[in-house]
């Protein structure tokens, strides 16, 4: 695909730690208001991907672009326009959510009383606002995650990097995200989805990446995966591109050992 201007745009992006491998000359441009489902098995490099994106990892090879400027110059200033919600996040649940998000807003240079009104009403829309001043400590998963979304997009920013972001959440509250994703790319807002559930980076998605070995092995819509695989779902794709077709023998081998079988 290409794109006048590019919101994210990598040329031969590779990285190693310790003599491996993780990163291995990719190529990608990304444009505004797409939805992109970035997806791999696990150790295929899709975290390092977006923390060299995010400025959480240095010692690349290659360029990355974003807003049009090569991250490698120092300047911090586009993380501003960049919201995300890490796979694991340490949130700091001795605080209420309102001294995390109003701190979370001011970091990103929001007043105290405009990130306090805004922060308010985003809990109320999720349906936690009773627990507005409460300690984290006593919240479930799926309330925390909800904190977590709202920080990511508190500055209203121009790109979004989400890394499992449904996880906890009750089946109500997965509509309303998938929803509010829809709606910000149609706004223009790019959005980076990475996540295991094949079923809603199918839905969400008008463009799927597949990385494996820190290879890019496939990237379309979900019609040209399908069409270019021969494959029905998402999930046959990933399982046909990444050459995982045992898991049939594995569940069966499975369960005849939690039956008594050897």
């Amino acid at each position: 695909m290409d794109f006048q201007e590019p919101i994210i745009e990598i040329k031969d992006l590779s990285m190693d730690y310790g003599g491996k491998v993780v990163l291995n000359n990719i190529n990608l441009k990304v444009g505004k208001g797409e939805i992109i489902g970035y997806i791999g098995p696990n150790g295929a490099g899709k975290s390092t991907t977006v923390k060299i994106m995010l400025g959480l990892v240095n010692g690349y090879g290659g360029q990355v672009r974003i807003l049009g400027k090569d991250i490698s110059d120092g300047n911090v200033e586009y993380k501003r326009k960049i919201g995300y919600v890490p796979e694991v996040a340490e949130i700091y649940d001795n605080l209420s959510a309102k001294e995390y998000l109003t701190f979370v807003g001011e970091l990103y240079g929001l007043g105290e009383e405009e990130t306090d009104n805004k922060a308010k009403k985003l809990m109320r829309m999720f349906e936690i606002g009773e627990v507005y001043n409460s300690r984290m400590t006593s919240y479930s998963k799926g309330m925390r995650q909800k904190v977590l979304i709202i920080s990511s997009l508190l500055h209203n920013p121009d790109i979004l990097f989400f890394d499992e972001p449904l996880s906890g959440l009750d089946a109500n509250s997965v509509i309303v995200v998938k929803e509010i994703l829809k709606q910000l790319a149609l706004q223009g807002k790019t959005i980076f989805y990475s996540s295991h559930i094949m079923e809603v980076v199918e839905k969400i998605s008008n463009r799927i990446v597949l990385i494996k070995n820190g290879r890019i092995v496939a990237d379309g819509t979900f019609e040209q995966l399908k069409e270019k695989s021969k494959e029905g779902s998402l999930e046959e794709i990933f399982n046909n591109l990444t050459g995982f077709n045992n898991h049939k023998e594995i569940a069966e081998q499975f369960v005849a050992i939690v039956q008594g079988g050897q």
